[in-house]
Formats: structure tokens, sequence, C-alpha cells
């Protein structure tokens, strides 16, 4: 008998060392919808409304793009693996008349804010995707900023592949036929010349920030995917990244006395570091966004 896979992500204790800093630390730099992931900017340089883009006006279009390339929009059912502090779930429900949103985290304070607001036509659970069996199946997936934390820092590409695979045939378990998956996820950049500085930063941003994680590369996605899904669309956006971490940090310092009451001054030190860090090496590609649409194949 064939033993089953062993889980090869993040643990639990590793998710919640960084989401469970504090919400209200986290409520004075992220937009006001608590989006913790890669804005979608407009190059024109005005938001939806025709005005002067702002960080919550790109944040809501990158919903809109994933909740539209998943087709998510009037669906029954909707799954968010990795649902930060429900920003996709409020949209789903709220403006695109999805009947049920199912919000997978591992965060227990994100849960309790969510849960605090009672966001109708949605369910939390605090669980892993690997641990998840609805009774029914869904009619999209989507997946922001979580996928890399479906690999820990120290496997071998054929181990990365293996535990991403896992993940892909989950979620082609819970779709119907050309049912898709919008998945949005950090990936290692094509400048690989890099000096004893940026490998010490780029380590400190694992090791620190987010333990137990690793960047997957674009190739690796694709590949664990074959055969499952085709790929519909891919675009990547390490620019919109970098703009999106400096404006995080540009609220995080015009807050800092707030920030180290919630969290402490070496908490702040260590995201001014990182989101610092994390300008420099989108802007040098030494990381990128993909943003991926996927469909279950026949």
């Amino acid at each position: 008998m064939t033993a089953a896979p062993v889980y090869q992500g993040a643990t639990a204790e590793a998710i919640r060392h960084h989401y469970d800093v504090s919400n209200d630390f986290y409520a004075l730099w992220l937009d006001s919808s608590l989006t913790y992931t890669c804005a979608l900017w407009d190059d024109s340089g005005t938001g939806l409304s025709g005005v002067e883009e702002t960080l919550e006006s790109a944040q809501a279009r990158k919903l809109d793009y994933l909740i539209e390339g998943a087709k998510a929009a009037g669906a029954r059912s909707v799954l968010d693996v990795g649902c930060g502090w429900g920003s996709l779930l409020k949209r789903l429900t709220g403006i695109y008349g999805v009947e049920n949103a199912v919000g997978l985290t591992l965060s227990d304070s994100q849960a309790k804010l969510m849960r605090d607001v009672a966001l109708p036509g949605s369910e939390i659970r605090v669980e892993n995707w690997r641990d998840h069996q609805p009774d029914e199946g869904y009619d999209a997936i989507i997946s922001i900023g979580a996928f890399e934390h479906f690999a820990t820092t120290g496997l071998s590409r054929a181990e990365r592949v293996s535990a991403y695979r896992e993940f892909f045939e989950q979620c082609s378990a819970w779709l119907p036929t050309r049912g898709r998956i919008a998945l949005q996820t950090n990936i290692k950049g094509n400048n690989t010349v890099m000096d004893k500085a940026t490998v010490r930063e780029l380590m400190f941003i694992i090791n620190t920030i987010f333990p137990e994680s690793e960047i997957p590369a674009l190739s690796e996605i694709v590949e664990s995917s074959e055969k499952l899904f085709d790929v519909v669309s891919l675009r990547n956006d390490p620019d919109h990244y970098a703009r999106t971490c400096a404006e995080w940090l540009r609220r995080l310092t015009a807050n800092r006395e707030s920030a180290v009451r919630l969290a402490g001054e070496q908490n702040v030190l260590n995201y001014e570091k990182y989101l610092g860090a994390s300008v420099r090496h989108f802007e040098n590609r030494h990381l990128g966004l993909s943003r991926i649409i996927l469909e279950k194949r026949r």
C-alpha cells in the first residue's frame, strides 16, 4: 500500500509567526480592505473612478482581475485558499453575487477579525488546504499570496514540484471540467546575478519574516500543474509589487510611533527592512510576481 505523501509546506506555527503580529499593526499600513498582497496598478495613473490612483483602487482592481479570470462571478461556491483578512470574500459575495465563499487561513487573528465582521455568505475555516474536505465541489478557486507557503525552505526542485502538484491535484478534484484557478504568487526572478548583500537580504526575508516558506520558480508552477490544468493567461508584474511595497513602507513610516506601540521596535525595524529590500529586489528582478489563470482539462 502506498504511503500518503508527507506535507511539505510551512507549518501553522510559521504562518502565525507572521500574520498574527497584530491586526491593528497591519491596519496602520495596508489599504482599508486589509489586502496584504501585490496590487494591480493602472499604468495610466488613474484609478477606478478616473482620479489619481490609490492603493485602495489598485487592490480592488487586482481582486476584480482574479475574480473575472476565475469566472467566479455569480458562482454557487468559490474557495479562497489563504483568505487573509477577507477582502476577496467580501468582494465575491458583496459585489459578484457568489452564494457561498469559503476562506481558508492558518491565522487565528485573521479568522477572529472576519468572524467578528460576520461577512454574509462567507465561511471561515482555520485549516490547511491539504486537510480541507468540502461536502461539495467548487465552481472556482482563487489563491492570492499563499502559494509561497506550500513548500518549505530547503526542498529540492523535485520535492517542491511534488508538493505543488499535490495542491493542484486537490484543486482538480474540487473543480468541474473547465473550472478555473486564479493564482497570484511571488516567483523567483530572472536576474540571478546577486552580491552577498542581496543574498543576505533575501535570506532575512525568508528566515525572519516568512519562516519555512519558499519562492517558487515559474517553471515549477507550470510543471506541477501539467496534465491537470491548461494555462489560460499569465502575466509577470514585479514593478507592481515594487510600487505596492513602497506604498506600504511609506504608510508604515508615517505611522511608525503607533506601529511601535502595537508591535514593538524590533518588529517595526524588521518590517521596514523587509519592505525596503522587497522594493529593490522586485525592481532588480531578483523577484517576480506572477498572476496565472489555469483551467481544468477535460
